[in-house]
């Protein structure tokens, strides 16, 4: 996990392909202007990720904080975030 959010600068434009290790539904190419796969993305990268290089190279801290709170994600994983980020708590709770 990225020790700050402003270490996420992964790409917010254009089209990504995430590689097997991270995506292997057949589905790893993502449109990041289409709202639905940006947040596919974004879920699929936080649940495979290895390490924080993954992180750093695929997710961008602004938009992780925007997209935060609509993401769906395993229950441990949103915990282990929101502990290390309290900024991504917030932003769920003024969602709510």
């Amino acid at each position: 996990m990225s020790e700050r959010l402003e270490d996420l600068s992964g790409p917010v434009t254009g089209e990504v392909v995430l590689g097997r290790r991270l995506d292997w539904s057949g589905r790893a190419r993502y449109d990041l202007g289409n709202p639905r796969r940006l947040a596919s993305m974004y879920e699929t990268v936080l649940r495979e990720a290895t390490g924080s290089e993954d992180l750093e190279l695929w997710l961008d801290g602004p938009t992780l904080l925007r997209l935060w709170a609509g993401l769906v994600l395993p229950p441990q994983v949103r915990l282990a975030w929101e502990a290390k980020h309290p900024a991504l708590a917030d932003a769920r709770r003024a969602a709510a």
